[in-house]
């Protein structure tokens, strides 16, 4: 079993959910790319609030203080790196 994280195609589609559902953007999540950048597409800091509690309890997990910054809540990508780092 290799140590690196794996996101899987399912992952990113809860993301993709979550981030429909509580990141008020001005586009479709689903036209996004995954390192198109959340908040040129309108993501706000009290949206990203919304999106990990969300995906704390989708994923059950528990984002790190360390984690709780612009750069994890850039993008798809981003997102789902942090989350597969954190559910280890």
């Amino acid at each position: 079993m290799s140590d690196t994280p794996v996101k899987t195609l399912s992952d990113t589609q809860a993301i993709r959910e979550v981030l429909a559902q509580h990141g008020r953007l001005s586009v479709d999540v689903h036209s996004l790319d995954e390192d198109s950048d959340l908040y040129n597409a309108g993501l706000t800091s009290l949206a990203t609030v919304g999106i990990m509690l969300a995906l704390e309890d989708r994923f059950d997990i528990e984002f790190p203080e360390s984690k709780l910054s612009r750069v994890t809540f850039r993008s798809v990508a981003t997102i789902a790196e942090a989350v597969s780092e954190i559910a280890g």
